[in-house]
């Protein structure tokens, strides 16, 4: 291998921190942001899931008053 690419001119001693320090702030903040993402995906589905079965609950018993009523609206 070619001493030369990896010492970029002189400069690799300035480069290849910054490469991996780049790096490893972009890697953090990906693990910060699924941990958020997950942590906001579970609220979302158990909210969701309430007004789920809020809703199912208010269309069987609009439903049965209908069925019983006899009318069909």
């Amino acid at each position: 291998m070619n001493m030369e690419i990896i010492n970029l001119g002189g400069y690799g001693q300035f480069v290849w921190p910054a490469f991996i320090f780049t790096f490893l702030i972009c890697f953090f903040l990906y693990l910060r942001t699924k941990k958020e993402y997950e942590k906001q995906e579970k609220r979302y589905v158990s909210e969701f899931k309430q007004l789920q079965n809020t809703k199912i609950k208010t269309v069987k018993e609009k439903a049965t008053r209908e069925i019983l009523s006899g009318s069909s609206a």
